[in-house]
């Protein structure tokens, strides 16, 4: 492919809007988002994905220069500000348009693979001053622990060649290889880019732009009313983040040259099922009855996953609810309030496509959910 460089120019934050929801340029608090003590020439890989977008806003609204690398093959947003657009392929090891070129700082936001952390280090190794690494909870070799922090035993790849895997047989057995291969993308990391690097390992991302509707299945649920199956009893914790409040944070993660390892994890204070879905009642104006089925009963039927919920008393995920998020938030994370973030999401979710918003990616559907109610039913009374 040849080197492409296009330099966008977008002036209109009313046009910005359309992409980016004006309420990306505020912080947690709704307060405008000031200048940093020093501008950054930043490099993003990826950057029109989910999280991406608002690391380049907050990123511009803090004064920075931002560059992205990616194929091209989603639309920018429409930026309120100048963003560099450079093209290439990670997976065809088409790096060129990143060649003689130094930024202060890298986020790679998109990588699952240890070749492409290989990859780019042979490119930005010695040219960029600090790599910020997105990986995942998931990388923990024991997820059933509560409390799970940074310096516990990480997944061990049990494959032939991890440099030798690809997104196709990442996906053909993505629960045996995503966490070891985000692990070994952590080790890589470090091999090529030494002592300035930063691992930043979230659990699941919701807000607006969220494509997968793991969380989103929540408040639309709520949002419909009527009764409504909730899985356990109502007190198994759940663990969220914003997908501002983890973008944003990896900027000033930047701007203050901090390395380490963290648990993007969040809210700051632990976060109940059943509260949860009060905040999406309050929120949408849903008035829905509740009815709590146990772990049991849905391994019983086959329900092999509702999202976002883990049981707390027993599985390999039990502790997924319950990940530290201490040397985060000392490290200056912070949280929108729950009911700002499923505000922000149902208005994204509605202005999306009927054709988009008439099936979830994720959940039960109503059909499904209305059969799994008449069972627990039928067996209570037996």
């Amino acid at each position: 492919m040849t080197t492409r460089r296009n330099l966008l120019k977008f002036s209109a934050l009313a046009a910005a809007a359309s992409a980016l929801p004006s309420f990306a340029f505020a912080d947690e608090k709704g307060k405008p988002v000031g200048k940093a003590a020093k501008p950054l020439n930043i490099l993003i890989l990826g950057g029109t994905g989910f999280t991406g977008p608002f690391q380049v806003a907050y990123a511009l609204a803090r004064g920075h220069k931002v560059t992205i690398f990616n194929r091209g093959k989603k639309p920018s947003p429409e930026w309120p500000g100048h963003v560099e657009q450079l093209f290439g392929d990670r997976n065809t090891g088409d790096l060129k348009s990143l060649q003689g070129r130094k930024w202060d700082v890298c986020i790679d936001n998109p990588t699952s693979l240890p070749f492409w952390v290989r990859d780019a280090g042979k490119v930005l190794a010695g040219n960029v001053g600090q790599y910020l690494f997105i990986s995942t909870i998931s990388v923990y070799a024991d997820g059933s622990k509560a409390s799970i922090g940074e310096d516990d035993a990480l997944s061990v790849y049990k494959g032939k060649d991890a440099m030798a895997e690809t997104q196709e047989s990442l996906r053909a057995d993505i629960e045996n290889l995503y966490g070891p291969l985000k692990a070994l993308s952590e080790a890589e990391a470090h091999k090529q880019f030494g002592k300035r690097v930063t691992i930043v390992r979230p659990g699941y991302i919701v807000g607006p732009r969220d494509e997968t509707d793991r969380f989103t299945y929540w408040p639309h649920r709520v949002a419909q009313g009527g009764e409504m199956l909730v899985p356990g009893d109502g007190l198994d914790p759940v663990q969220i983040i914003d997908g501002r409040d983890l973008g944003e944070w990896m900027v000033r993660l930047a701007e203050q040259g901090t390395i380490g390892t963290f648990n993007a994890v969040g809210p700051r204070n632990p976060l109940t099922m059943d509260a949860m879905l009060r905040t999406c009642a309050k929120v949408t104006g849903g008035k829905p009855t509740y009815t709590h089925v146990t772990p049991e009963f849905l391994e019983a039927q086959k329900v092999q996953e509702l999202p976002i919920w883990v049981s707390r008393k027993s599985g390999d995920f039990a502790g997924y609810g319950a990940v530290s998020n201490a040397r985060a938030i000392d490290a200056g994370l912070t949280y929108r309030p729950l009911e700002t973030t499923v505000t922000d999401l149902m208005a994204w979710f509605r202005s999306q496509p009927a054709e988009r918003q008439a099936t979830l990616k994720a959940g039960l559907t109503r059909e499904q959910e209305a059969d799994l109610l008449k069972k627990w039913h039928a067996q209570k009374t037996a």
